[in-house]
């Protein structure tokens, strides 16, 4: 939750691959108070069946700058076995011929200003993102 010091940052990834949530995503969060400050490791989260982080850490005071990090790639490749898992039944496996992920991590940076909230949706499948600014 916001107050008039503070911004709030909250989260959630859809799977346009299936047109799902993306569950057990792990995410980090990271803070700075300026362009140059180092950046201050708050914590993380996992996303929930909803695709949603609902108890990331509060950013402390004087917050100018926010990282997520989301670690797609264990995601996918437990997706993906699942998935092969479904479609093979007793064939032998095949393996494709490159990576089963492109971007297996995605790190988001952005400005905040004291009092707002934060709402960051990822929409993730195996090959690209997008991200914007929800309500």
């Amino acid at each position: 939750m916001s107050t008039s010091t503070t911004a709030s940052v909250s989260t959630h990834i859809l799977d346009t691959s299936i047109g799902r949530p993306a569950e057990g995503v792990a995410v980090q969060l990271a803070a700075r108070s300026g362009r140059t400050a180092d950046w201050q490791s708050l914590g993380g989260s996992a996303t929930d069946a909803d695709g949603r982080c609902k108890d990331l850490p509060a950013l402390p005071e004087g917050t100018t700058h926010v990282r997520l990090d989301f670690a797609v790639e264990p995601y996918f490749e437990e997706e993906s076995a699942n998935k092969q898992a479904d479609a093979q039944q007793d064939a032998p496996a095949t393996r494709d011929s490159g990576p089963g992920v492109f971007f297996p991590e995605v790190a988001i940076t952005f400005a905040v200003v004291p009092g707002e909230h934060y709402h960051v949706p990822l929409l993730l499948n195996p090959f690209g993102y997008s991200v914007y600014r929800g309500s």
